[in-house]
């Protein structure tokens, strides 16, 4: 979130070129603490969209016993 990215302590799950990782690597690392090479071309976006599909498991759980602890 912002805050993260103001601290400079975002993640960065990176696909394409290996070559331009690397080029390009030094200036991520300006904006995050974590840059990861995930390989081909969009294999960066997916990494992330799985990671964020397991985060929205994750709330959804968490609201549904909520839920349930408070209607019991």
């Amino acid at each position: 979130g912002v805050g993260a990215a103001r601290a400079g302590n975002l993640t960065f799950m990176v696909g394409g070129v290996e070559q331009e990782f690397n080029a390009a690597k030094e200036l991520l690392t300006c904006m995050g603490s974590n840059v990861i090479y995930c390989g081909e071309v969009g294999t960066g976006q997916a990494a992330k969209i799985c990671n964020n599909m397991l985060l929205a498991i994750s709330m959804i759980g968490t609201a549904e016993a909520m839920n349930l602890g408070i209607r019991l």
